[in-house]
Parts: C-alpha cells; structure tokens; sequence
C-alpha cells in the first residue's frame, strides 16, 4: 500500500538494519527522514533511494549521543514541515566485554543512545502523534533484552528497557490510536559487531539473519498493530525458553553462547 505524502523518520539510517528499513519504506511510498552521524553516507543513501523509488528523502545528520540533539532534530523537522507518521528508532550500539574493562564514558554513551535518545524521541513524535490521533513507532530492541549477558552488560540492560517502555507505551497509547510496536531481532548481519569489537562465535553465526528478514516481519507487525515481534523461528524458541530458566543461569548460558570466536 502506498503512503505518498508521509514521512519516515529513521534513525541509525547507515547501518544495515537502517539501510533495510530505509528501502522497505520507500518501496511502501514513504518519504524518509535519515538521520546518523555520517552525513556524507547518508547523502549517498538519499540519492539511490530518491532515484530508485521516487521518493523525497530527507537528510539530517546528527549525533544522538549529544543530549541536544533529539530536540534539535525535531526543531529542524517542524522548521521544515515534515510530520512524522512512522518512527523508527533504530539507532544504537553495544560493546562487547567486560564492563569494568571499558571507559566509563563508553558505558554512559550506550546509555545515551540507546535509553535517553531513544526515550526523548518517543516523546517529541509520540507526542504529536497522540495530538493528531494516529502514528506509527517502532522501537528495534533485542533478543538481549530476555536475558542477563555477561560481556554485554549494558547493552542487554538498556534493550531490556527498550522493550518493557515499548510494551507500556502501547498500551497507553493505544486509545490515541499509535501504535508502538518493539521488534527484538538476535543476531543479524550488520556492522553491529564490528562496532562492538566482538568476532562471532560458531553458535552465534549460525543464527545469524539478514537485515531483510529482520525489517519485513518488523514492519508488517508495526502496520498489523502488534506490540512486540521477535523475527524468526529459531529467536522466538531461545526468547520463549528464557521463561523457564532462573535469570543466573540464563546468565551463564549467555555469557558461552556470546563469546568471541576463539
């Protein structure tokens, strides 16, 4: 179904999972927002889509780290006349390892990003979204988000709140019919662990997905009203089995599953 004349915000629109919403949406009709860091790819970005799909994409390079930076996104986008009928808060990162082995800097950015930015962004959008009474959010958590992972602290902490604050915004804003849906993909091909400084393990790479079979199934579920969608069989039974297991042991069943190859 076309969506000619409404926009789609997309965060972390250069990394492949931003890069697969990017092209999904376009192919439905949306006009794209693409924000990341890296203004230059995502001008690269706009061009192929624009020319692809005759689409109008939107760039607006920012950093999400910076406190500023979501009200500075939503200033820009309110001077320019886009209204946002689909948010995708994709942006976010982990590190891999031991917490105390990392600067604690690093630490509090992933916080920054994948809590506070995420959250402030919800809020500007969701916001009018409820005012205008009808809008769409999808919040990208994690498989981690089930589950304690050692070498991966944080970043399972901050998807785990990403997918309880999803599941509560859909109900509340359910009557101002948005719909916030949390997608929660495992292990997929993205530049993701590079980032993360993590060299996959055979366990872990066998389960791997591609950005395409994460955003299809994450998309029809954000469109079908859903609040939550775990992309793929084999992640649905390892999501499903951390309800049987004490959170000590799920903990020393992740921390093999997601070391480094060896």
């Amino acid at each position: 179904m076309a969506e000619a004349g409404k926009w789609a915000l997309i965060t972390g629109a250069t990394g492949g999972l931003g890069q697969a919403f990017a092209v999904s949406l376009a192919e439905r009709g949306y006009g794209l927002i693409l924000t990341a860091r890296h203004a230059e790819a995502l001008r690269e970005m706009a061009a192929t889509l624009g020319s692809r799909y005759g689409v109008e994409v939107v760039v607006e390079a920012a950093d999400l780290a910076d406190p500023a930076a979501p009200s500075a996104l939503k200033q820009v986008l309110d001077t320019r006349g886009c209204v946002v009928d689909v948010l995708v808060a994709n942006a976010g990162y982990g590190l891999h390892g031991r917490f105390v082995s990392h600067a604690r800097g690093d630490e509090l950015g992933m916080v920054d990003v994948n809590v506070r930015a995420l959250t402030e962004l919800a809020h500007l959008f969701g916001s009018d979204m409820a005012a205008r009474g009808g809008g769409h959010i999808l919040l990208v958590a994690s498989t981690a988000a089930f589950q304690p992972i050692p070498g991966y602290a944080v970043y399972a902490a901050s998807k785990a709140y990403v997918l309880a604050f999803g599941h509560a915004l859909h109900r509340e804003l359910a009557r101002r019919k948005v719909v916030v849906t949390v997608t929660c993909p495992g292990p997929t091909e993205t530049p993701f662990w590079n980032r993360a400084g993590h060299r996959l393990n055979r366990m872990a790479a066998a389960v791997m997905m591609t950005p395409d079979a994460v955003v299809e199934p994450s998309l029809k579920a954000l469109f079908a009203g859903r609040a939550s969608v775990v992309p793929g069989p084999v992640n649905r039974l390892i999501t499903l089995s951390t309800r049987l297991f004490p959170r000590s042991l799920l903990a020393l069943g992740a921390s093999y599953f997601m070391r480094n190859q060896n």
